[in-house]
């Protein structure tokens, strides 16, 4: 894969591009800070994705729609007369819109010397910022290839959002297609996240997750007076006990962390309700299902824990368990293409290439079988999902370039002659 990347290096469009997103390196930060400063809660995307379509028509890509659950589409289909394989497989660069901040959050962006400042300003303004800049350079320099390039801007990335958008994109499209007469074929050929900053991260493995909302009922009562009904706070208090002791799996690494509870009504009431949420993680599908399978097992002991203690002829507590959040897990082979044309494109611009694991857009991709990666978009980067976060615009023109060349690699540069 280095001598690809050499060649496309040395190829006089791809020179162009990169002499484009060198020479437009102030404009693209310029856009980072104006779409940071749009506010985006995940599920109130609206406004930055009317915004990104305005710039996805501002700098050539076709048919640009926003589809039923928000996310922005926008074509680059090549020079159709000199290769391009209309209806092929496209390769989808994409960037995810929401941000983990509340509409409460104010996402104004400040400039303290060569430091941006914002909530959001990295994760994932940047992300946005480079799949424009991306798409700009290869309308402008005119570079044709044998894919079609579909660019897409997604919702519902962080926390609750759940990956909406892309699942919806990988799983739903054919809906879209047939709306909008576009030809998206039902699976990529690679998929490209940009999230966030940095250029040595190349994610290849899909951090999975499932997350429960587990709650407990019970009768309830005055706390003196029905003291002896099974509680569903001791109930919880089990669960934690008993998830706190479960082994540790270090190889492939697997997690179960509580991260909320709450429930009851008042200092003098036993509660009627009770519930804990969980997180459960891994970057293997079978260590992930085992894993819910123990948990599962000792939510179910925790109830009948507290349920063979209760005062004789008194209700029992039940236990619902409720799937709020559904990552996949998985990987891109270091040795499939799409992973070697990144860590050639990092060896090209001198820079070291370190493959991971993380959670992001590439993980619905990587679950259904698409190659599928995630990239940093260049620059440095802190406080990530803290209202303090910042962005420095460190060789950030090598982030947009290192997409580029990835995309082009994937989508094929052909000679125009």
């Amino acid at each position: 894969m280095n001598d690809l990347i050499a060649k496309l290096s040395a190829h006089e469009r791809i020179r162009a591009a990169r002499h484009h997103i060198e020479r437009t390196d102030e404009v693209t930060l310029a856009r980072q800070a104006a779409l940071s400063a749009i506010p985006a809660p995940t599920g109130a995307e609206t406004r930055r994705a009317a915004r990104t379509a305005d710039l996805f028509r501002e700098v050539g890509l076709r048919d640009v729609i926003i589809d039923e659950v928000g996310n922005v589409h926008g074509w680059l289909r090549g020079d159709e007369e000199r290769g391009t394989r209309d209806g092929s497989a496209p390769v989808v660069p994409a960037a995810h819109l929401d941000t983990v901040f509340g509409a409460d959050v104010r996402v104004a962006v400040e400039r303290r010397g060569e430091r941006l400042e914002g909530p959001g300003i990295a994760d994932n303004a940047r992300g946005l910022a480079v799949l424009i800049g991306v798409a700009e350079a290869l309308v402008r320099a005119r570079v044709s290839t044998a894919r079609p390039i579909l660019c897409v801007a997604t919702v519902g990335e962080e926390g609750a959002g759940d990956l909406r958008g892309v699942k919806y994109l990988l799983n739903g499209n054919t809906t879209v297609a047939a709306r909008h007469a576009l030809p998206l074929p039902e699976s990529p050929s690679a998929f490209i996240a940009l999230d966030g900053a940095g250029l040595e991260r190349i994610v290849h493995r899909a951090l999975g997750s499932r997350r429960y909302r587990v709650t407990f009922r019970g009768p309830g009562g005055h706390s003196w007076a029905a003291f002896g009904v099974a509680n569903p706070a001791n109930a919880v208090g089990r669960a934690i006990a008993l998830l706190a002791d479960l082994p540790v799996k270090s190889e492939p690494r697997t997690t179960c962390a509580v991260v909320r509870l709450g429930g009851g009504t008042g200092l003098n009431s036993i509660p009627q309700e009770a519930w804990v949420d969980l997180d459960l993680r891994s970057e293997d599908p079978k260590a992930l299902a085992q894993l819910d399978v123990t948990v599962r097992a000792a939510l179910d002991r925790a109830a009948d824990d507290e349920n063979r203690r209760r005062t004789t002829g008194s209700a029992a507590l039940s236990v619902h368990v409720q799937l709020v959040g559904d990552r996949p897990s998985g990987v891109t082979p270091r040795t499939h293409p799409l992973v070697q044309v990144a860590v050639a494109a990092n060896r090209a611009l001198g820079r070291d290439a370190e493959l991971a694991s993380a959670s992001t857009d590439a993980n619905v991709a990587i679950g259904l079988g698409i190659p599928a990666i995630a990239l940093g978009a260049g620059g440095r980067a802190g406080d990530a999902h803290l209202t303090t976060e910042w962005y420095e615009n460190s060789d950030g023109s090598l982030g947009v370039l290192r997409a580029l060349l990835v995309t082009a690699a994937m989508a094929e540069v052909v000679e125009t002659g």
